[in-house]
């Protein structure tokens, strides 16, 4: 669904994939929001854990809200599910109010990153558990749990117990479990925090087909930005109960609308000055922690002398060795001069943090193209980072 997402589908035909890169219910007038939650507060005691929230998720999202620990986003998730309820405001699915509606009657289900697996029960038995609950028939629930262990690739592991099973087999129950009673809405608390790195990876991946085939909407808490821009349609970014930004991944990581959201999505250097005049549609600031002028891309009409804060990611940097040629560092534009300080190499790229004049550190990253055990720039050597006008994001706080 979103542009990373189409990555993980890649062997699918191209034209499935130009349908979902277009596929934004949530820029359409005519769609109606899957869950509508308005004006959602909750207190415990004087604790303000989710501060007037309203928010729109559409049919067949995958949604993904993120922050930090105590932001408030599992509280708002379990207002989903009906574990807590709101303090004031109002949460409708399909267009029904949910108030009053207890946990086990709404059509929504929920993955926990704990799993919570019964131990003396096989795969088979764990997964069709809800459904016996619930009274299905016997031949139903046959059918219902061999299509979620296909769709889960749990096949050759139907009859074993969770003891036996690894925690990406554990993490794919639980799933299943969750899908096989077909929600309107599948709510997932952090449910990958459990697996190493590389199967967590993996099992990313393997949710968002997992949830395009099913066509559910999900909603997952994370925080983990790398997650979230993995996997999502669209993230809510909160912060001290409040969503202070959605988007699509691509437009958080490009167009911050604040200094938090830019520092918490992904790497960025950030530098203060205020606007010195406007050149077209381009700002000129000034900026002492830059040591230079900075010119923006297309940008508001700030007034002069505004304060603002220019946000460069260190992938928009270019690294070199090299001064801007025949001009003095007086009427340099967009070019930061130090001292290599630090150098990371990742195999695919460097990481250098670079020593400003002033002292202000900045990173830049570079790609390492050609197979060089010894790279050009190294630690000490006095550097030139610049960028293009339109690389950076003008921020007003």
């Amino acid at each position: 669904m979103s542009d990373t997402g189409a990555t993980g589908t890649a062997a699918r035909s191209s034209g499935a994939s130009a349908t979902r890169k277009r596929w934004e219910p949530w820029n359409d007038p005519s769609e109606r929001p899957h869950v509508q939650i308005a004006n959602l507060t909750k207190r415990f005691g004087d604790f303000v854990a989710v501060d007037d929230i309203s928010l729109d998720i559409y049919r067949k999202e995958f949604f993904s809200l993120l922050g930090p620990s105590g932001c408030g986003k599992t509280t708002l998730l379990r207002m989903l599910a009906g574990f807590e309820l709101p303090s004031s405001g109002q949460i409708l699915l399909e267009g029904e109010d949910m108030s009053g509606v207890p946990p086990y009657e709404r059509p929504v289900n929920m993955m926990f990153q704990s799993y919570a697996l019964f131990p003396h029960m096989n795969v088979e038995k764990n997964i069709a558990f809800g459904l016996k609950q619930d009274g299905v028939p016997k031949p139903e629930i046959e059918r219902r749990v061999a299509e979620v262990i296909e769709m889960v690739q749990l096949n050759a592991f139907a009859k074993r117990k969770p003891h036996q099973l690894s925690g990406g087999q554990r993490q794919r129950v639980a799933l299943a479990r969750s899908l096989v009673k077909k929600p309107k809405m599948l709510l997932l608390d952090e449910p990958l925090g459990a697996l190493d790195k590389n199967l967590r990876t993996q099992t990313q991946f393997e949710l968002m087909n997992i949830q395009e085939e099913t066509g559910i909407t999900f909603v997952i808490v994370t925080h983990d930005q790398e997650e979230a821009m993995t996997v999502s349609s669209r993230i809510a970014v909160m912060d001290h109960g409040k969503i202070v930004q959605v988007s699509t991944p691509a437009e958080l990581y490009e167009y911050p609308n604040s200094r938090y959201v830019a520092d918490f999505i992904g790497e960025v250097n950030i530098l203060e000055g205020r606007v010195d005049s406007r050149e077209g549609d381009h700002l000129m600031i000034q900026s002492s922690e830059a040591g230079c002028a900075i010119q923006t891309g297309p940008s508001a009409d700030e007034p002069v002398g505004r304060q603002v804060w220019i946000a460069v990611r260190p992938e928009k940097l270019s690294i070199s060795l090299e001064a801007p040629a025949s001009t003095p560092s007086s009427t340099w534009v967009n070019c930061l001069a130090g001292e290599v300080w630090d150098i990371g190499y990742l195999g695919n790229l460097s990481i250098y943090h670079v020593k400003l004049d002033n002292g202000k550190m900045v990173t830049a990253t570079q790609a390492n193209m050609a197979r060089l055990i010894e790279r050009p720039i190294t630690w000490e050597d006095r550097v030139y980072l610049t960028w293009a006008p339109d690389a950076a994001v003008v921020l007003l706080n």
